[in-house]
């Protein structure tokens, strides 16, 4: 057998869970050998919740699981967990079910689960193991905790035929026969009734679907039926012409649940499945981000942070070679030597939690999710740094220095080309259009910078230039790649954040930012050994939070002139 991490019980025979099933033994016969997956709290619908695999044992006492768990992140945090003893619950996954009565007869294990809780008394971790060096196994500890039965939604059956039933509830109804609906009046006169009495504390039956003799697709789930009296003619249930009366103004008053509660019930939400998340994490409101690792991506890294740049300006006409008459003098080269540093600075982003929240939220990793919200929000304010500066007031404590992240828009004439795009004050969006790409184009001549740049330009701009027409009414540019081929460009990326920035200009005033022609290769960013992205964590036992830090300390500089043009327009009053 091969080395495992632990192993437990994934199921118990013959024990009452507490959701009034009883497993019976051999149900899960046809695992036995089997390898599936091991998963975290049942969840399927992210890659990273898989932490291993699990080989299953049938056994006359239940079923016995050998786990492994994987090198991931999430493996290898779930297997500190198992070994510490934090989590000690099982759960098994399964369907494919026979069941009589609340007997589960038959099924079929499709993922064993590390829970926190747990329901069969029966079963539990009894070893966790350690592997040496030396290729030795040994138990390091044992549990007698409970694992849990999770039976699944039936949802499930859905999802596994890919089926969805478009029937509206009426279709369906009506092709119930008498008998049928008969016991559907008796099933909604029974929930009227135990909620009307106010001494009932049970709690409410889930709805159920229950498997034919020969097996089928179906979860278990509790059967809604059991609790109703097979007579269901009685004076105290819906009468076949109120039924009939809710059903037909189901149209005219937009649905099933506000029909009924016009005809005088007001608990129908019991009849009614609770709303259900449709990903498994907050999403986030947020710009289009797509712009910031190509920006990332395409910038010069160095493992220092201090840069120096020395350039030496031989366009002079003293720097030219000169010709020699005899007799007269040699004249030395004349030029002008220009430097200039770039030093680091830190940027930040900081975050906490109540540890209590941290605690309750078992739906996700909400500690991965705000990570990753961390990361993904200092990328941002790195890339935008680089780009236009971060656009806070130099007043501000939180604003990057630009003399430390310097930004390509407002960098030294020397690194960045102005360009001016002429635009009349009632110009409109097509004239404005043929005047940045006519500028853009002119402009290509002063730049200097390393291979093919790419447009960094706003989606305002882009679509007006992708609008513009011919005299015939045909458009020009009839794709991107042909509007970056007649810029001279690799590629036009939009960029939300330079949306309506503006600075002003000492020569033209008051001036928009319309695009920026740039080789980001041509931009070096700098951090020394410790000053890359790094992610600190630490608990406030006084205010019972968690505080998470994710910072660098960079620096960032166009290190060759004249390797940018930042495209402008004056803003008209």
């Amino acid at each position: 057998m091969e080395k495992f991490d632990f192993s437990g019980w994934a199921t118990r025979n013959d024990l009452l869970c507490s959701d009034g099933r009883t497993i019976r033994k051999d149900a899960f016969k046809n695992n036995d050998g089997q390898i599936v997956p091991l998963v975290w709290e049942h969840q399927h619908s992210n890659p990273e919740n898989v932490l291993g695999h699990a080989l299953l044992e049938n056994r006359d006492e239940g079923v016995y699981a050998y786990c492994s768990f994987n090198d991931s992140e999430s493996g290898m945090a779930a297997k500190k967990l198992v070994q510490h003893g934090d989590v000690k619950s099982l759960s098994i996954y399964a369907n494919k079910l026979k069941q009589t009565g609340s007997d589960v007869l038959h099924g079929t294990i499709r993922e064993v689960s590390l829970v926190l809780a747990g329901a069969n008394p029966g079963a539990f971790i009894d070893s966790v193991m350690a592997h040496g060096d030396d290729g030795e196994t040994g138990i390091i500890l044992g549990y007698d905790e409970n694992i849990m039965l999770y039976h699944s939604e039936a949802k499930t059956a859905e999802k596994d035929s890919g089926e969805k039933n478009e029937e509206t509830v009426a279709d369906v109804f009506n092709t119930l026969s008498e008998k049928q609906k008969t016991v559907v009046y008796a099933m909604i006169g029974q929930v009227l009734e135990e909620n009307d009495d106010p001494g009932d504390e049970e709690e409410e039956p889930e709805t159920n679907k229950k498997e034919d003799s020969k097996g089928g697709n179906e979860t278990m789930k509790h059967n809604v039926f059991d609790n109703f009296d097979n007579d269901a003619e009685k004076n105290d249930i819906l009468s076949h012409s109120e039924m009939a009366a809710i059903f037909s103004d189901m149209k005219r008053y937009g649905s099933l649940k506000d029909s009924v509660m016009a005809h005088g019930i007001e608990q129908i939400d019991y009849l009614f499945p609770d709303a259900k998340n449709v990903t498994t994490t907050p999403q986030f409101i947020q710009r289009d981000m797509s712009w910031v690792q190509k920006v990332m991506n395409a910038t010069h890294k160095t493992p220092f942070s201090r840069i120096k740049s020395i350039l030496a300006d031989i366009t002079e006409d003293d720097a030219r070679a000169k010709g020699y008459i005899k007799g007269k003098l040699k004249k030395e080269e004349v030029f002008s030597l220009l430097k200039r540093t770039t030093t680091p600075t830190t940027i930040y982003k900081k975050q906490k939690i109540d540890r209590d929240d941290v605690v309750d939220i078992t739906d996700f990793d909400v500690v991965t999710w705000i990570k990753a919200e961390m990361r993904m929000m200092l990328d941002e304010e790195i890339a935008r740094a680089v780009l236009v500066g971060d656009g806070r007031l130099s007043s501000s404590d939180d604003k990057i220095n630009e003399q430390n992240i310097r930004p390509v828009w407002t960098d030294e004439d020397l690194y960045t080309v102005k360009a001016l795009v002429e635009v009349g004050s009632s110009a409109t969006a097509d004239e404005t259009a043929k005047a940045f790409i006519r500028s853009a184009i002119k402009a290509r001549k002063n730049y200097k910078g390393s291979g093919s740049p790419t447009l960094y330009t706003t989606e305002d701009i882009l679509t007006d230039c992708l609008l513009i027409e011919d005299t015939t009414g045909r458009v020009i540019y009839d794709s991107v790649e042909k509007l970056a081929t007649a810029l001279r460009v690799k590629e036009i990326v939009t960029v939300p954040v330079m949306e309506g920035l503006t600075r002003t200009d000492t020569t033209n005033g008051k001036v928009n930012l319309m695009g920026i022609i740039v080789n980001l290769a041509d931009y070096n960013v700098g951090a020394d050994k410790g000053g890359a992205v790094n992610m600190f964590d630490d608990f406030d036992i006084d205010y019972n939070a968690q505080k998470y830090l994710i910072e660098t300390r960079c620096s960032g500089a166009l290190i060759k002139p004249y390797s940018a043009i930042a495209l402008e327009s004056k803003v008209n009053p």
